[in-house]
């Protein structure tokens, strides 16, 4: 509702306050037709009873709006950095974060600008992009009345850091209910084991989740080819277990597979929040390496997770998750081993399948492996342990008993530890 200045003139308010003051009128009516609080009406009859043929509701600026020049120099300079951005294509920016060179403006250079000011400056100087009409809008409302009852998981492929000149991928894990980010990380190659490693974090810290949330990625659920012309023998979907659901039948945990993109909204808006403000940290402080980025990257989700209030739960996500812990609003279960495991190196883990020969070997990669405690022509689970980048480690399995474990270079590994049976 426009203001009361530009909907009435001082004629026609003192004429109401003067009814009023009559008691011809009471107070609820006028309220409603002048459209103001209980509060702004008394302020506006007190100025009124001070000097009726003096009352007026004009507004008056004492003084024109200005601003610092260094302030709009900073303004235009950051706008600047931005339309770069935006103007190249390999580069996951399309549109002007006005929020964001706000709060760039009081960090880089210790200014305060209102935001309006610094819309109005991008408009002036062709610095504005109009909103576009949007299609259908996939509902991001929350679902859940539990911590843990949904975790949402994906991975981004981009330009995150644009003077690094390469891509990287961006894995984060999301509780619906409180949209507390469990973990982000950026690697340089998707593979298999970073995802286990990522569910690793998030079981040994919070316990199992009751539910995963992931897209139909070839990490997550094998699919088979349904536009096939001609039949082909061979696995119908789910009926081949990828790496990580093996991980997370043998922890307990449902999973959900999600049917379009669209259907993922919860988790592309802080994908969109993230990618946009890592770019853009990433831009102006020249970053280059994807160490460099992972510290921007850790700053961003640590200012989303502790600092920032959401905008469609209006809480900040920690404090949020802290209220329905302390509610006992929870599903996330206690980690406790299961059965028969021996340690969670056997549980978060790779698998393969092996037969041992007559020698009581295996062939890993072309690499014969003799296993103690298993006799001839037996069937073994082999569960593969990255402990860090260059060791693995091997615990060899026999009928549910843990027989053998050895410790192998992750690089004789290479293509069974790219992490896919």
């Amino acid at each position: 509702m426009a203001q009361i200045h530009k909907r009435f003139t001082d004629d026609q308010v003192r004429g109401l306050f003067e009814r009023y003051v009559r008691k011809e009128v009471a107070r609820k009516y006028l309220q409603e037709i002048l459209g103001i609080s209980k509060s702004r009406f008394f302020s506006l009859l007190s100025e009124y009873r001070k000097d009726p043929e003096k009352f007026s509701i004009q507004y008056s600026r004492s003084s024109p709006p200005r601003i610092d020049p260094a302030i709009e120099a900073n303004i235009l300079k950051e706008l600047v950095v931005d339309k770069k951005m935006i103007l190249d294509k390999s580069i996951p920016i399309y549109r002007y974060n006005y929020s964001f060179l706000q709060g760039q403006l009081e960090k880089k250079h210790r200014q305060e600008v209102s935001l309006s000011t610094i819309i109005d400056r991008a408009k002036k100087h062709d610095f504005y992009i109009p909103n576009r009409r949007r299609g259908v809008i996939h509902d991001r409302e929350v679902l859940t009345r539990h911590i843990g009852e949904l975790v949402q998981h994906d991975s981004s492929y981009h330009l995150w850091a644009p003077g690094g000149g390469e891509k990287w991928w961006l894995i984060t894990g999301l509780d619906d209910y409180s949209r507390f980010m469990f973990y982000a990380i950026l690697i340089k190659h998707e593979q298999v084991w970073p995802h286990i490693n990522a569910l690793q974090r998030l079981v040994l810290e919070h316990g199992f989740p009751y539910q995963y949330y992931v897209d139909q990625h070839s990490i997550f659920r094998f699919v088979r080819n349904r536009d096939d012309r001609y039949y082909k023998a061979g696995p119908i979907t789910d009926e081949y277990l990828p790496q990580w659901k093996q991980v997370l039948n043998d922890c307990g945990v449902k999973v959900i597979y999600a049917l379009s993109p669209q259907a993922k909204g919860k988790i592309e808006r802080p994908y969109g929040w993230i990618q946009d403000h890592l770019v853009r940290t990433c831009v102006r402080e020249n970053v280059t390496t994807i160490q460099s980025a992972r510290k921007v990257l850790a700053e961003e989700v640590r200012e989303y997770n502790y600092k920032r209030v959401h905008s469609i739960t209006e809480e900040i996500p920690y404090v949020r998750f802290q209220k329905a812990l302390k509610a006992k609003q929870s599903l996330f279960r206690e980690f406790k081993l299961p059965p028969p495991f021996k340690s969670p190196k056997d549980l978060f883990c790779l698998r393969l399948q092996r037969s041992t020969d007559a020698y009581r070997k295996v062939s890993i990669n072309n690499i014969p492996v003799r296993i103690n405690g298993v006799d001839p022509h037996q069937s073994v689970t082999i569960r593969i342990y990255p402990v860090n980048p260059t060791v693995s480690e091997l615990r060899f399995w026999h009928e549910n008993q843990l027989v053998d474990v050895q410790t192998f270079k992750t690089q004789d590994l290479k293509g069974v530890s790219s992490f896919q049976s």
